[in-house]
């Protein structure tokens, strides 16, 4: 079923990935990855997906990765070790977790994991954890900072950030001004240790201000956060989305933007992408419906190429595929390495 069929689909993202983000390790939860989907035979090597072709490659050595949320079918029945298995097999060089547990597969623990993906070649690069909650117990980053960063450091984590919008106190400019000083605490928190904190996005980042429709939230939050303390993953995806919805003010005036501009005005903000592709569909409210790597509308080409030519960049980031409900995992993960990696630039 296609995420847009839903009422909400960004909402309906969000909500069921809270959900799962906020469990520490070792923890059995059975249903906590999500409904498990029959394991299929998978096909593909690490050779195959480097592939070959003429031109210098679009994409860094070492620097493919996964949002292993696309994957939560596969690590709740098969466990952590199989996914990685094929993760190798298919040209990834890193892993983003989205949750530290692995389903019906048992219990694992942190150690446990951070070996079984270097024996994988797969290097932990980052990952999701909840903003806040009502529960005092909770696995966030307002409730148990020293437990979030305790974690992250026990895997090698250099960045650990939270795919929850800054919404937690409103939408209006002070709400994301009290917000942008929670990321600076968690920020300097990180960075004591050795990590980079960052926000992922999604496209209700780019609404306007609800008490100043000129100001756009997502500006709020780069002029309001410290660039030593707080970074930013840009979900390309979600970022076009972004601007699909809200390149008019709440009045009808016109305000386009560029997704690639932000990073351009400030590439050490962004040490992450996801990259995830969408078919443009006008009739959309969200104006593309999400795809495999390779089979949508957005020029992957053009984006990382002009990320990695700005000087001393090539290496500095690290692009993560994903897709929110992928038809079937393994093959997504498979196509979009294989994708990504076939695409040349000339030198």
């Amino acid at each position: 079923m296609s995420r847009f069929s839903q009422p909400d689909p960004e909402l309906t993202h969000r909500l069921s990935r809270r959900g799962m983000l906020g469990v520490a390790a070792g923890t059995t939860a059975a249903a906590l990855l999500g409904a498990a989907a029959p394991a299929s035979a998978a096909t593909g090597t690490a050779s195959a997906a480097k592939g070959h072709g003429r031109g210098r490659p679009v994409l860094p050595p070492g620097r493919l990765g996964i949002q292993l949320y696309s994957l939560r079918d596969k690590v709740s029945t098969l466990g952590f070790g199989p996914v990685f298995a094929e993760l190798e097999r298919y040209g990834y060089d890193e892993v983003e977790f989205a949750g530290y547990t692995q389903g019906s597969a048992g219990p694992i623990t942190l150690a446990q994991l951070k070996r079984l993906a270097r024996n994988h070649g797969l290097n932990p690069i980052g990952s999701h954890v909840g903003y806040y909650s009502n529960d005092p117990n909770a696995y966030t980053f307002a409730q148990n900072l020293t437990k979030v960063l305790d974690d992250a450091q026990a895997l090698g984590l250099k960045h650990i950030g939270t795919a929850a919008g800054p919404f937690r106190y409103g939408s209006t400019v002070d709400a994301w001004k009290r917000a942008a000083e929670d990321f600076n605490t968690y920020g300097a928190a990180a960075k004591a240790r050795g990590m980079k904190f960052y926000q992922h996005n999604h496209s209700e980042e780019f609404s306007f201000a609800t008490d100043n429709p000129k100001v756009r939230l997502y500006d709020i939050l780069l002029k309001e956060t410290d660039p030593d303390l707080v970074y930013l993953e840009m979900d390309i995806y979600w970022a076009y989305v972004g601007q699909f919805r809200f390149s008019k003010r709440p009045d009808g005036k016109p305000a386009p933007f560029e997704p690639l501009n932000y990073v351009l005005k400030q590439p050490d903000r962004y040490p992450l992408f996801h990259v995830k592709d969408g078919e443009s569909d006008p009739s959309n409210p969200y104006g593309y419906n999400m795809t495999d790597v390779g089979d949508g509308d957005i020029d992957y080409k053009r984006f990382i190429s002009a990320v990695t030519r700005l000087r001393g960049h090539r290496m500095a980031h690290h692009w993560q595929a994903e897709h929110d409900n992928p038809a079937e995992s393994f093959t997504f993960a498979r196509r979009s390495s294989a994708h990504l990696h076939s695409l040349r630039e000339k030198c």
